[in-house]
């Protein structure tokens, strides 16, 4: 059931979509419940669903095949366990460090091309 969290339904919906999928739930080629069934074990109407459905269409997680119905796409497989804060900041430290080198390396080739002032 879609909660009143102020997140919308369909964005919700997707969430919890998603999640079947990359746990293996949704194993790749299994196919979604029907719009009917997800409009109701989520208490909301076929647009609801649709625009769910639709968001993962767009990641590339589900693909739809006319008159049969959604299915997970082939190659999507159970991801592993989300990464933690400190691996996300470390992750951030090194991007700075690399762009602060790239930072430098530019400087060092105005110089190089362009002697004398601006």
């Amino acid at each position: 059931m879609v909660e009143k969290t102020g997140r919308p339904g369909y964005l919700q919906i997707a969430d919890d979509l998603r999640t079947q999928i990359r746990t293996g739930s949704l194993a790749p080629g299994a196919a979604l419940p029907s719009t009917a069934q997800l409009g109701q074990r989520y208490d909301v109407s076929a647009s609801v669903v649709k625009a769910a459905i639709s968001v993962l269409r767009t990641e590339g997680l589900i693909v739809g095949q006319q008159g049969k119905g959604v299915f997970v796409r082939e190659g999507v497989t159970a991801s592993p366990e989300e990464p933690t804060s400190s691996e996300i900041m470390d992750q951030l430290a090194q991007m700075r460090s690399t762009l602060a080198a790239l930072g430098d390396r530019i400087v060092e080739l105005e110089k190089a091309v362009f002697r004398g002032p601006k």
